[in-house]
C-alpha cells in the first residue's frame, strides 16, 4: 500500500465517520473518544502558547494519515520561520509530492514549493543502485558519512541502514540544486532541507503550477530557444560533475518562456560510475526526441559526444549494470582497470 492508498482510505473513514454521526452511531470506544479530545485540547494549547512545529496548523485540508506527514516533514520549515502555511499540493508523484507554501519571515519569495518524500518503508529503491556507484554517501547536512556504524548499516542493509541511505539520496539532491543554482542553471532555488522534505523555489503563481515541457506545444522560434539553453544547462551540469539521471521533457518546468529542471536525486558522477556515459546519452536523446517533435532538428549521438569529450570525459566500453554492484569495492576496481 502506498501513500496515496493510504490517504484514500483514511479518507474513506472520514467519510465514514461523518455518516455514522448524522445516523447517530459512534463506533469508537470511550477510551478512544476521550484521547482524541485530550490530543486535539493539548495541540490547541501548544497553538496558543508557542509556534513549534507541534502547533503547526495549515490551510489544506489533508487527510488524517497526510496531516501527520505534514507535520512531521514541515514542522521544522515552521519552526525556523521558513514557511508560515501549506496552501495545496500541486503534485503527487512515485517518491515524493510537492506542497504550495506560504512563505515565513525569513525568506524573501512569493510562494515556496515543499518536496515531501514518501515515507522510507513506503518507497522503492531497489533500483538506485546504478545511480549510487561512485558516490560516496551524504549525511543530513550534505557531509560525506564518516562514522562506521552508518557506513557498515548501509553495506548490510539494515533497517538503519536503509533510513541513512534514504536520507543520502534526498542529500544528493539538495546539495545538486545548492551547486547547479550558484553555478547558473535554470534550476529552481533551493533554500533549505530537513530529514524528509526540500524548500525551494515555487515555479507559478498562486493559482498555477508551472506544467512539465511535456505538456506544452511550442512554436518553432521559441523551441530553437529553449532547447538551446536546456543544452546550455547540461553543459553546466557537466562541466560541475554531474548528469542529471532522469532528465526528460517531463522534469523540465515550463512557466512564461522560461525553463526550470528539476528531480536531481539520482544524479549520477562522471568520473566515478562506469555507466554514466550511458546514461548521460540517454538524457541527452531524451531531449532531442522531444524537441524533434516541435521541430528542432538534432542529432543526438553527436551531440552527446560533443558534449561529453569537450569536458574531457572518454568514451569507454562499460560494465552492464547488472554485472555491478555498488557496494562491493572489486566491482569498483575491475571498472577502473578495464578504463
Amino acid at each position: 500500500m502506498d501513500t496515496n492508498d493510504y490517504i484514500e482510505f483514511y479518507n474513506e473513514l472520514d467519510d465514514e465517520d461523518k455518516l455514522n454521526s448524522h445516523l447517530g452511531i459512534d463506533r469508537r470506544r470511550p477510551y478512544e473518544q476521550t484521547t482524541k479530545k485530550l490530543a486535539q485540547e493539548e495541540r490547541s494549547f501548544k497553538h496558543a502558547q508557542d509556534d513549534s512545529g507541534d502547533s503547526f496548523k495549515f490551510s489544506y485540508k489533508a487527510a488524517r494519515f497526510e496531516e501527520w506527514w505534514l507535520l512531521d516533514s514541515l514542522g521544522a520549515f515552521y519552526e525556523h520561520k521558513w514557511i508560515s502555511d501549506v496552501l495545496r499540493k500541486v503534485k503527487g508523484g512515485k517518491e515524493a509530492s510537492v506542497y504550495q507554501c506560504q512563505p515565513g519571515a525569513e525568506v524573501d519569495a512569493p510562494l515556496l514549493a515543499a518536496k515531501i518524500y514518501r515515507p522510507r518503508m513506503l518507497r522503492n529503491l531497489k533500483n538506485d543502485g546504478e545511480y549510487r556507484i561512485g558516490r560516496v554517501d551524504l549525511d543530513q547536512d550534505g557531509g560525506a558519512l564518516w562514522k562506521a556504524r552508518d557506513i557498515n548499516a548501509i553495506a548490510k542493509r539494515t533497517s538503519y541502514g536503509e533510513e541513512v541511505r534514504h536520507q543520502s539520496w534526498i542529500a544528493y539532491e539538495f546539495v545538486t540544486m545548492e551547486k547547479l543554482y550558484h553555478a547558473g542553471a535554470d534550476v529552481p532555488r533551493p533554500y533549505a532541507k530537513e530529514k524528509n522534505a526540500i524548500l525551494m523555489e515555487f515555479v507559478g503563481d498562486a493559482g498555477t503550477a508551472a506544467p512539465p515541457l511535456s505538456h506544452i506545444s511550442l512554436e518553432r522560434d521559441e523551441a530553437k530557444q529553449l532547447f538551446e539553453r536546456i543544452i546550455r544547462n547540461i553543459d553546466i551540469m557537466l562541466a560541475n560533475d554531474r548528469i542529471h539521471g532522469d532528465l526528460s521533457a517531463y522534469n523540465i518546468l515550463y512557466w512564461e518562456g522560461e525553463i526550470k529542471l528539476i528531480d536531481f536525486p539520482q544524479v549520477v558522477l562522471p568520473e566515478a560510475n562506469p555507466s554514466s556515459w550511458r546514461i548521460f546519452q540517454r538524457d541527452v536523446v531524451r531531449v532531442c526526441q522531444y524537441f524533434s517533435a516541435q521541430g528542432v532538428s538534432c542529432n543526438e549521438k553527436k551531440l552527446a559526444a560533443d558534449l561529453w569529450v569537450s569536458h574531457g570525459h572518454k568514451i569507454f566500453k562499460e560494465v552492464e549494470p547488472k554485472y555491478l554492484d555498488p557496494e562491493k569495492p572489486e566491482d569498483r576496481r575491475a571498472w577502473e582497470k578495464q578504463e
